[in-house]
């Protein structure tokens, strides 16, 4: 006589089952003699006894916490071991009222997650000998993700993002760590990095030199100063300029009055400036001082080329004219 096999449960009906179709009841195995060890007995290598505290999340006197290698589905999943290799009936008075405390502790820790509504928590202990504890949080709003198989879902789901998984392994660390113990889960590193269009704003301001030793919040606001615009020729004040913080002028807006000025005031009486007088008093000397004026520099080469031009459209009365002094071409008369 053949064995039929069972019909299906009706929790596969359930809306938090994750799996839909045509299903079939597995046929059951005969049941085994002798179980074979679990991780951590008989011959069997221990691999909880065996891991360094740095693959841990947080590590405490008596007991400790680590992660999965990378993101699940969930928003955190952990598993609470001891650091005695006892399973759970084997553990001491002492060990087994810290599993109380430890179980709450780290399920508080979990649950203050942002997006989590509940943690469940489960042993089964199958694997391995070594005492573990598996806490799983439930995302916030799942329904579908409620009671018996948030473990299955945990592998359906895509991956959460692995910055987010880093932030909350440090925020379930730091927790835990105020109660004593040593945080070793690290919060994911801030690329100080500035965005794209800061970037292209700085752009005009490139010539400009950062302040050494400033913040990120002052290299921003110097990237918020108006570009240098210079001025035009129709657009500079009588006297020197003195624009806004970040606004450079032309040289010639800034030197010109300074040598218009002093050449108005050691100019004869009669005469707009020495050029005129002495271009006056001796015609021959004219280019000659415009070549010796316009080795003087910018500003000063701009006032020479002014001056020749204005001695040519103008009649000069040669009487007005004094004599020059001795000495070289071009020199005015001592007052």
């Amino acid at each position: 006589m053949h064995d039929t096999p069972p019909s299906v449960p009706d929790f596969t009906q359930w809306p938090s089952f994750p799996f839909e179709g045509d299903l079939q009841v597995k046929r059951l195995d005969e049941p085994v003699l002798v179980e074979p060890p679990r991780k951590g007995e008989a011959h069997r290598e221990c691999t909880a006894c065996q891991a360094p505290d740095e693959a841990y999340i947080w590590v405490g006197e008596r007991w400790r916490v680590r992660a999965m290698d990378r993101p699940t589905g969930l928003p955190m999943v952990l598993i609470l071991e001891s650091r005695s290799h006892l399973d759970l009936g084997d553990l001491p008075n002492l060990l087994a009222a810290e599993l109380g405390v430890m179980t709450v502790r780290l399920e508080r820790a979990i649950r203050s997650l942002d997006g989590v509504a509940r943690v469940h928590v489960n042993r089964w202990g199958d694997g391995s000998a070594h005492l573990h504890l598996w806490f799983l949080a439930r995302p916030y709003g799942r329904l579908q993700l409620r009671g018996t198989f948030l473990s299955l879902w945990d592998s359906i789901l895509p991956p959460i993002s692995e910055d987010k998984w880093r932030e909350n392994l440090a925020l379930v660390a730091a927790w835990l760590a105020e109660f004593g113990g040593r945080p070793l889960a690290e919060p994911p590193r801030i690329q100080w990095q500035a965005p794209s269009s800061l970037a292209a704003q700085a752009a005009p301001a490139k010539e400009s030199q950062p302040t050494e030793g400033g913040s990120l919040l002052d290299a921003i606001g110097e990237t918020a100063e108006p570009p240098d615009v210079p001025l035009g020729d129709d657009e500079l004040p009588a006297g020197r300029p003195s624009g806004p913080p970040g606004t450079t002028l032309p040289e010639q807006a800034v030197e010109e009055p300074d040598v218009e000025t002093t050449a108005a005031e050691d100019a004869p009486v009669g005469f707009r400036n020495v050029e005129q007088a002495a271009a006056v008093a001796d015609p021959a000397a004219q280019r000659p001082g415009v070549h010796q004026e316009e080795s003087r520099g910018s500003g000063a080469e701009t006032v020479a080329v002014a001056v020749e031009s204005d001695s040519v459209g103008e009649e000069t009365p040669s009487a007005a004219a004094p004599e020059p002094a001795s000495g070289n071409e071009g020199t005015p008369p001592a007052k």
